[in-house]
């Protein structure tokens, strides 16, 4: 009763995995949007790590920054052309994605926020950035 209740009530025999090819979108790409690539070596293996460079405009912009943390990605977010109001919902919205990937969000610059996914270790640190002028900090 509780597994119908749920929508749980298909037999697990029936059941069986589609592939399913990637949907790509137009909105996932702006101009504004820069991609760099790490490229290290690692026993002999290439491994590639991507950091996106992102300048929102409008809140509705971090929907496409946290598609890329939630993949894995590095994030590189320049709030210089966005309200101080809406840079900090975006910096609150941007906190908790990285919470949830186990990574770390990291001020770089006045206005300018690293967020990484668990794959990714920041270290070092930068002077003259804790206190800063704007409010979403």
């Amino acid at each position: 009763m509780l597994k119908r209740f749920f929508g749980d009530d298909y037999d697990e025999e029936d059941y069986y995995e589609e592939d399913e090819t990637p949907v790509t979108s137009n909105s996932d790409t702006s101009r504004d949007t820069k991609v760099m690539s790490l490229v290290g070596k690692n026993k002999g293996q290439t491994v590639e790590k991507k950091i996106m460079i992102f300048e929102p405009r409008v809140f509705s912009d971090v929907k496409q920054i946290a598609r890329r943390l939630l993949a894995g990605e590095a994030t590189l977010v320049n709030f210089q052309r966005m309200d101080d109001d809406s840079a900090h919902r975006v910096v609150d919205f941007l906190s908790g994605v990285v919470f949830a990937v186990d990574g770390e969000i990291r001020r770089v610059g006045e206005t300018i926020f690293l967020c990484t996914s668990s794959s990714f270790t920041i270290e070092g640190d930068l002077s003259g950035f804790g206190q800063s002028k704007n409010s979403f900090n």
